[in-house]
Order: C-alpha cells, then sequence, then structure tokens
C-alpha cells in the first residue's frame, strides 16, 4: 500500500537549510516526491509506505536544523503520481507572502573551523557562511528568501560555490550569501578622507587599534566604532567624540575564556553569550577589573558579546582581550549602515574605516540582555531575534502598532503572529524618523501585510501619533502607555485572565492628563482599571526634571516638609533664590506637572542620597543607585503608608514621605548611601508585595504582571518575585519581549484587537 500527501508548512523554513533536510530525510525512508519554496514557506508532497510518511514527518518535526522553526503545519492526503525520486523544485511565488525570514546569526561551528583551516579554500575568508550560519535579515530585499532578492544579487557565484549552492547534500545548498574569495565581497581599509590604503586590510585595522586610533568598522547590520578595550586614552577618545559622556559601552571577547578574565560568568549567562543570537549580555565586572575603567562609568556590569560574524573572529584572533565595538553613531543617532552615509557621519569620530563591498539593506543593532531571576531578559530586542513571531492567542486583523518616543520599536501583526521590530531608536531625535518609516515599509513587504489599523500612544504630542495622523486608508486607536505594558507581559507569557499589573516606568500619558509612571492594574488586554499608584509628585522644570535629579529630590522634600526644609548637602547647595523659585514653581503649578513616576522616584532617592544631581543619560541615577546597594537583604526597609481610596478618592496611594524622614534620618547620622539604597529598594518591594495581597483579598487575583522599564532592576525585580512567588502568587515578567518602551508595541496591538472585537480573547 502506498499514500501521497502534501505538506504545507510556515515559520523560518527558508535560508537555513530546510529543503536539503527535507531531502535527506526522504532518502532515508525511501520516499519520493518533491520539496518547494514558496512566499508562504514550504510544500512538500511526500509518497510512499503509511509508516515511511508518518515517520518522515515526526523527524520533520523534531529533527530540525539549527536555525530553523515550524509555526504552521498542515498536511492534506493527496492523489498518488508514482514519483520514482525525490527533487527539489524552483521557488514558487504566491499572491500571499506569508514565509518568515530568519535572523542574523553567528558563524557556526563547520564554518569556522574552515575559517581557521589552512587547506580550506575559504581560510581566513571574512564572508563564510552556510545554511547554518551567517547573514539574513539585514541582507534580504524582498521574498521569497532567494539570492536574487538579496543584496548578494551583486556577486555571481564562481563555478565552486555554484556547484556547493545546487547540491542538496552540501551544507551550503541554497545558501543565500554562499561566496568565496574568488567571487564574493571584499574588505576594503581606508582613512577618514576616503583614501584607500595599502595592505592587508585586516593587518592594517588590528595595526590601527593596537596604536590606538578609533575604527569604524562595517558589520552584519551596521557600523561599530571600535577601540582596544584595555586603552583608558582610546576609550576616553571614543567618548569626546562621539558624544558619550558616561553611558556605558559594549566590549566583544573572542572566546568565553577571555570573557572571564574580567566578568563574572554563570551558566545562564554563557548559554546566553555562546547562544546563536550573540546578544550583548550584561556581566558584573570582576574585582580586578583589567579592562579600561572608562568602560562603564560607576557600574559594576560591563556590556559582552561574543564574535557573530568571520570578521570578527579574525580581528579578535590575537592580541586583544576586548575591543570596544559600540554602535557607528554620534549619541543618540541611528546606526550607520550604508557606506556614503557612514562615511559623512562618521568622519569626525573615527581615524580609519574597515568596510567591503556586500550592502546592507536594513540596519539592525546589537541586541541587549541580561539574566534577571534566572532566567535571560532582553533589554533590547534587535539583531538575532528579529523578525522572529510572537504568538498571539488567536488570528486578528491586521494591526501596526507603531510603539513609543524613546527606545521605539513598532509591530505588525498577521494571522495568530506579532512581529516586533528591531530596535528604532529614540524618536525625539529627527534622524531616527527617516529610519522609522523606512524599516516600518521594509517589514511590510516581507510580511505581504497591509495594516487594518494603527494604533499609537494617548500622548499627543508623541511623534508615533503625529505619524499615524498623516496615514491614510486605516483606522486610528490610540492606547494608554502602562496598559500596552501591562498587556504585552500578559501577551508574551500567553495569558489571556485578569491579573494584577505593576507598571514602573519613566513617564507615560495617562487618562487624566497627568505623567504616570508607578501604578497598580486590575485586568488584561481587554481593559484595566487602575487600582493604585504611587502618590504624586511635582516635577519643577518638566523635563528638566528629568535631566537634574536635584529637582525631583526638592520636590520630594518639600512635599515632606514645607517651608522647614531639613540641613541636607543637597538643600545647602542651592541658593534661597533658587529654593523660592522652586517652592513657587511647585506652589503655583507653573511647568510643574504631577506625576505618579517610580522612574523619578528613584531619581529623587539618588539625589538625596548624593549620588547623581545631573544625569547624561535616560535612567543614569536610577542605575548608579542599584550600583551603591550594599547587603540588600540585612537592611530593614524603609517604613511607607498606603492610603486608602477613601481618604483620597483617587484609588490606593503610596504615600513614600514616611521613607522621605527616614532617608534624612539617615543622612543626618551618617548613613551611607549604599545603605539608603538598600533601604529603598527594599521599600519598594515590601509596598508592593502588601498592595497585592490587598488585590488578592478583593479581587481574589493570584496573578501578578510586572512590566515597564524599571523592572530592567535586578535587585528590585529578584526581591518582589521572590517574595510574591513565596506568598503562592503566580508572577508574570518578561523574557523575550523588553520590559521597557522597546516591548510597547506588543501590548498596543494586543490591545488594538481586544478593542475591536476580534478573535484575541
Amino acid at each position: 500500500m502506498v499514500t501521497r500527501c502534501r505538506l504545507e508548512i510556515e515559520g523560518v523554513v527558508q535560508g537555513v537549510g530546510f529543503r536539503p533536510f527535507v531531502y535527506q530525510l526522504a532518502s532515508r525512508f525511501t520516499l519520493t516526491g518533491s520539496v518547494l519554496n514558496d512566499s508562504r514557506g514550504v510544500e512538500i508532497e511526500i509518497e510512499g509506505e503509511p509508516w515511511a510518511v508518518d515517520a518522515f514527518i515526526k523527524a520533520l518535526q523534531t529533527e530540525l536544523p539549527p536555525l530553523a522553526s515550524i509555526s504552521q503545519f498542515r498536511r492534506e492526503e493527496v492523489a498518488l503520481k508514482h514519483d520514482t525520486v525525490f527533487i527539489i523544485l524552483a521557488s514558487r511565488n504566491q499572491i500571499e507572502t506569508r514565509a518568515q525570514i530568519s535572523p542574523d546569526t553567528w558563524v557556526c561551528p563547520d564554518c569556522r573551523e574552515e575559517l581557521f583551516n589552512p587547506e580550506d579554500r575559504r581560510f581566513r575568508y571574512p564572508f563564510i557562511n552556510c545554511t547554518n550560519c551567517g547573514p539574513r535579515y539585514s541582507i534580504v530585499t524582498g521574498v521569497p528568501y532567494d539570492r536574487p532578492l538579496t543584496t548578494m544579487a551583486d556577486f555571481t557565484m564562481c563555478p565552486r560555490c555554484q556547484s556547493e549552492y545546487d547540491d542538496p547534500a552540501s551544507r551550503r545548498f541554497h545558501a543565500q550569501p554562499n561566496a568565496c574569495p574568488d567571487c564574493g565581497p571584499q574588505l576594503t581599509f581606508y582613512d577618514s578622507d576616503g583614501r584607500d590604503l595599502p595592505g592587508d586590510p585586516l593587518k592594517n585595522c588590528r595595526d590601527a587599534l593596537r596604536s590606538g586610533d578609533i575604527v569604524a568598522i562595517k558589520g552584519i547590520g551596521g557600523y561599530h566604532l571600535a577601540v582596544d578595550a584595555s586603552n583608558d586614552a582610546a576609550v576616553q577618545r571614543l567618548r569626546q567624540r562621539k558624544l558619550r559622556d558616561e553611558k556605558p559601552f559594549a566590549v566583544m571577547s573572542r572566546r568565553l575564556a577571555q570573557v572571564m578574565t574580567y566578568a563574572e560568568v554563570d551558566k545562564t549567562e554563557a548559554k546566553l553569550l555562546a547562544s546563536v543570537e550573540r546578544p550583548i549580555v550584561l556581566l558584573r565586572q570582576k574585582n580586578e577589573f583589567i579592562l579600561s575603567s572608562q568602560l562603564a562609568p560607576h557600574n559594576r556590569y560591563v556590556g559582552v558579546m561574543l564574535p557573530y560574524a568571520p570578521l570578527h573572529e579574525l580581528l579578535l584572533e590575537e592580541d586583544f582581550v576586548a575591543l570596544v565595538m559600540t554602535s557607528g553613531n554620534r549619541s543618540d543617532e541611528p546606526i550607520a549602515f550604508e557606506d556614503n552615509e557612514a562615511r559623512q557621519r562618521l568622519a569626525g569620530i573615527a581615524d580609519y574605516f574597515l568596510g567591503h563591498d556586500r550592502r546592507i539593506h536594513i540596519r539592525t543593532d546589537d541586541s541587549i540582555a541580561r539574566v534577571m531571576a534566572k532566567r535571560p531578559l532582553l533589554l533590547r530586542r534587535s539583531r538575532g531575534y528579529v523578525p522572529r513571531g510572537i504568538l498571539l492567542p488567536a488570528e486578528g486583523p491586521s494591526i501596526l502598532a507603531l510603539g513609543g518616543e524613546l527606545k521605539n520599536t513598532f509591530c505588525l501583526t498577521r494571522g495568530d503572529r506579532a512581529y516586533l521590530s528591531q530596535h528604532v531608536g529614540d524618536l525625539k531625535n529627527p534622524e531616527t524618523h527617516d529610519s522609522f518609516g523606512r524599516l516600518i515599509d521594509h517589514l511590510k513587504c516581507l510580511l505581504d501585510v497591509q495594516p487594518q489599523y494603527v494604533v499609537h500612544d494617548l500622548h499627543p504630542d508623541y511623534f508615533t501619533t503625529r505619524f499615524s495622523e498623516g496615514l491614510s486608508g486605516v483606522e486610528l486607536l490610540a492606547v494608554q502607555h502602562h496598559h500596552a505594558h501591562f498587556a504585552s507581559c500578559l501577551t508574551e507569557n500567553g495569558y489571556e485572565g485578569e491579573a494584577v499589573g505593576i507598571i514602573f516606568d519613566g513617564i507615560g500619558y495617562g487618562d487624566d492628563g497627568h505623567i504616570w509612571g508607578g501604578e497598580f492594574f486590575v485586568g488584561n488586554a481587554n481593559g484595566y482599571h487602575r487600582v493604585g499608584h504611587l502618590q504624586e509628585m511635582a516635577m519643577p522644570g518638566g523635563d528638566a526634571a528629568t535631566r537634574e535629579p536635584w529637582r525631583m529630590a526638592l520636590s520630594l522634600l518639600i512635599q515632606t516638609y514645607g517651608d522647614d526644609l531639613p540641613e541636607l548637602p543637597l538643600v545647602q547647595r542651592r541658593t534661597p533664590q533658587e529654593l523660592k523659585l522652586l517652592r513657587q514653581m511647585i506652589e503655583q503649578g507653573i511647568n510643574s506637572p504631577l506625576t505618579s513616576s517610580c522612574g523619578r522616584l528613584f531619581d529623587a532617592v539618588a539625589a538625596l542620597a548624593d549620588l547623581r544631581e545631573q544625569v547624561s543619560y535616560e535612567g543614569q541615577a536610577a542605575l548608579e543607585l542599584e550600583m551603591a546597594l550594599c547587603s540588600k537583604t540585612l537592611e530593614e526597609p524603609y517604613p511607607f503608608e498606603w492610603l486608602s481610596p477613601t481618604e483620597q478618592g483617587k484609588g490606593w496611594q503610596l504615600d513614600v514621605t514616611p521613607m522621605v524622614r527616614a532617608i534624612t534620618n539617615d543622612l543626618n547620622e551618617g548613613g551611607s548611601a549604599g545603605i539608603i539604597s538598600a533601604r529603598f529598594h527594599r521599600m519598594l518591594a515590601e509596598a508592593c508585595h502588601v498592595f497585592c495581597r490587598m488585590m488578592r483579598q478583593e479581587y481574589s487575583l493570584h496573578t501578578v504582571a510586572l512590566s515597564g522599564g524599571v523592572f530592567q532592576n535586578r535587585t528590585l525585580t529578584e526581591l518582589l518575585v521572590d517574595g510574591l512567588r513565596g506568598d503562592g502568587f503566580t508572577v508574570l515578567t518578561h523574557s523575550l519581549v523588553p520590559p521597557n518602551d522597546g516591548g510597547l508595541a506588543l501590548g498596543q496591538a494586543a490591545v488594538a484587537a481586544r478593542q475591536k472585537k476580534d478573535p484575541l480573547k
């Protein structure tokens, strides 16, 4: 007896060695038929004895190539064709495009071995790759994923490469970036005036880095700015030219053994570092830190990544414990990725350029992660992870969610999948605006999606709100900022029921027109009730208060003590005129909006502890407050009080004035910033725990979702997660979707689908 079936498979199944894998499975089970790529994914027809067909299908789903994943699998019995062989057919276009493109990934072990094998024809070739590794998303110009629709269309394969490409038994069968030194991309090395320099480009680059020069290096998703991470003068010069005063730089080391000479690495961190995605991982510095002290000022952590391109492997082959590899841009601008653009924008920063002639079609920054609560947490979701889909509860309408103003990503939905974009950046920067539109158009093209609805933040002055108003033929929806954070966490965890949401971040436009950021919700993606929040405080100077934490500290002191301010160093550094003006601004509500922001509370405490009065990058004061921490488990939490709704009429409010008085006492008694930090973190965790108990009693809810940028704070998150779980709560946290505004668009899309009453329920 013989049977035949057609299999239609969607997912990451193009350009990842899936068809040769199918071919080899068919040979193993002596089956006939065919396999081809189409614009939906892969279509297989398989014919043979029923047991063999069933075994083939089981192996197909359990023995995938390293970069492949299946999101949809359909089987249909069809008429016999009595084939005599199994063949791989040419790609076929369909009207609907549903194929998923693989992210850009690492150098696989087989290619790395060939790279350093003197007998191999690709020995030391900086663009070696196969179906198991190499560039993907950043070079794709359209679908289906075939060489003519990538930037590798610029290069004609030599006979030997073509033979590998055509051979189903080869590891390079239909590897679209396939190339060798005879037919593929080549390196160039030139100075800041654009003059090509003679000699081996790779050797010239290493010599320049050894000499302390800054080199702009073209990678997979854009340019990096590189210096020797052990050279204080070079790192400081890079800071000055890049206009990046104190924000940490990421570094790259060749192997884990080198990383372990300057950073602590546990098993989970080691696995994350060595994953195919190769993100930057935040690691605790060793006490004897052998790299430059300028890498991460006032920070106990350093961002580290391992090589993910063969060029990196060759650069780090000798001489360097680590190289700074920071985005090729001026502070807050998008990463440079086109050659002419890079020459113009980076000429005042880089002494030299190491480039190549393989075009980058779409810019993609490095991803950033850390391990928190014993599992990986993405802080920036970009190269290596994009454009992988995120499962939604059910099929729904096509939605474009535009995300937030800072750390922007956007999201497109198709069917039961949501596709978060790579990191776009801060949309307050005009240079990012063109990139935003281009990236949206590119992802719409790859997914063949024309959204029915466009979602933006509730804030009327955000760029995304204005951008949405310029679109035609779509219905616009506004979603409150913190509801989107809440829904993002629930959606990532596949949770559809009601939960308590604790949403802590810097700022977000609230339903009442105030600035929210320390929110306690009950609800889900379908809706929410603001059951509590941090007690509001004034932000004297508005946006200036986010750049100058001393303003928030004085606001708290005035709220607590009125005119009788304690004699603290922070107060004594202000002139009487400054204090008088600040009081008038607060009392009269002049440029002093009210906020419940947890981020601004962190800023205030950092300034009170005399750690940071002004910041040079977002979240700096809060970070340094956490870095000052000592004996977090031993110090008593500061006192606090929950004010009931009957007392205030605004839901429960966390009153922190008892904490402010206790901090004042600690300071008067010589208490250190470390003690203040420890007691503050414990107070906030304890206050949240108490509130969740109240909500469990009132609403019978046992599930808590944590979201917002403050939950990048490892100390607070782990204190709260451990306490809640020990008390019988189920705690939902982020992992593959950032808790900060980089995950906002996913929540916007989920809320919008519920608002339109489509089946995301």
